[in-house]
Formats: C-alpha cells, structure tokens, sequence
C-alpha cells in the first residue's frame, strides 16, 4: 500500500485528546483510521470532511479538513507533513488485551484497518499456526465491529464474519478453528428466506429491484461459507441438511 503524506495548511482546533486541521494530501490516499507519525509520536486520522461532507478517503492534490488523534496536534505547524505509518503499531499481545477487556489503545485501530491487518498475518503461512490462530480471532473480532461500525444488516451481517470462520475451520479444523454446526446454524438463521423461495425469486432475478438482486447474492454468499465446512457435518443431521438444500439453490442465484 502506498505510504500517504499530508501537509498541514492550519490548525483549526487543538486539544489534549486531539483536533482538526485543514490538509493537504501530498503523496498516496489518506483513508480514515490511518495512524501518522510526527516523529516518534503518532496521530490516528478519525474523521475526513470535504465541502461539507463526510468521505472515507482522499488522494493527492486534495484538500480536506481532517479530525485527528493526540495532543502534539497542538504543536503542529503550517508546512509540517505527516506520514502514514503501518497500522500494525500495536503487538498482537496488546490488541488481545484490547479486544478482551476494552483498556484505552493509543492508536485505536479502525476496525477496517485492523481486519485487514489481522487477516493477512491470519493466512500467512510462514507465520507459526498457533500464532496464525490467534490473529485470527482478532479478525474475527474485527470483522464483527466492521459490521457494527458501517451498519450492515440481515445477511449481510453475517459475511464478512463467516468467510474469517469459514478459513479457519478449512485450515486449522474444527477442534482448534471453530465448531462448523454452529456457524451454518447462525447464517442459516440469517437468511430470511426457504430455500423454495429463493429459487423462485432466482427464475426472474433480472426484474427483481437492484436491492432485491443484491440482497440473493449475500444470501449465494453466506450458502458458499456454508459449503466450506460442510465436509465436518455428519450426513442426516438437520443442519447438515439444510445446508444441501441451499447448497441446491445456490447455482440459479445471480
């Protein structure tokens, strides 16, 4: 990922917890939940505005007002340019700390931020497996709070949470990954439709409402998560059934 750069035009508010300065992006794409680095001291990059609006991001040659973490915003001046840094400031140690009990972070990852962070030690195959599955279960948590944070709801809900689980019970089993029965059970209950409904709806999914169209695919989605671990369900269990049953649907859904 590109290193982003911003140059500080003015200092608009400062406080002991942070502040908002109007900046210029001057190298790569500024994305809320960055962490920036004045010298040995950092500052998390929390809110963007421009013309008026909230936006995720900004890219060079642009102007934005931006809210910011840390008391050195106070100290900053016109002209000083602030470089990202990796959002892997913090040890895996302490980001469990976190994720368990809630004590304050520095530098609280952006839970987007994190999962991605967290997802890429996760697959990493020249990482130790015990560590590999304790990142996981930060991208876990981190994929729950990415849901929380942007609002997503119904099946949609349940995706990005599913796919992490799916990977770690295919890699590591369902003794030290997670139980297979239980996540099909959650995104089963998730899906708020028969398998027969869904088929029906799928003969004509052309002329259904954008949304609607949308809405199947998550619902193919949360079928695929399922039919990775559905090799550790055992044949005539309900769920293991329920799980063929959209399993069978699935093709026909756009």
């Amino acid at each position: 990922m590109p290193i982003a750069e911003l140059q500080v035009y003015s200092v608009e508010e400062a406080d002991v917890t942070g502040g908002v300065c109007v900046v210029r992006c001057v190298g790569g794409v500024a994305r809320a939940g960055q962490v920036y680095a004045v010298g040995e001291l950092r500052l998390g990059l929390r809110r963007i505005e421009r013309y008026g609006r909230t936006v995720g991001s900004f890219d060079a040659g642009h102007v934005a007002k931006v809210h910011l973490t840390g008391a050195v915003v106070a100290l900053l001046s016109r002209g000083q340019v602030l470089t990202s840094v990796p959002p892997d400031g913090h040890s895996l140690e302490e980001l469990e700390e976190w994720l368990a009990t809630g004590p304050p972070l520095g530098d609280e990852p952006h839970p987007r931020a994190l999962l991605g962070l967290a997802a890429g030690w996760m697959r990493d195959e020249l990482v130790p497996e015990p560590v590999r599955l304790r990142w996981g279960r930060v991208a876990l948590a981190a994929a729950y709070r990415c849901a929380r944070a942007e609002g997503t709801d119904g099946p949609a809900r349940g995706a990005e949470p599913a796919a992490v689980r799916g990977y770690l019970i295919r890699e590591f089993g369902p003794d030290r990954g997670g139980d297979p029965a239980a996540l099909c059970r959650e995104l089963l209950a998730l899906i708020d439709l028969t398998p027969g409904q869904a088929a029906e709806e799928a003969r004509t999914w052309r002329d259904l409402p954008r949304p609607r169209i949308v809405h199947l695919r998550t619902v193919k989605i949360l079928i695929a998560r399922m039919a990775l671990v559905r090799p550790y369900l055992t044949d005539g269990d309900p769920v293991a059934e329920a799980v063929d049953a959209w399993s069978a649907v699935r093709p026909g859904l756009p």
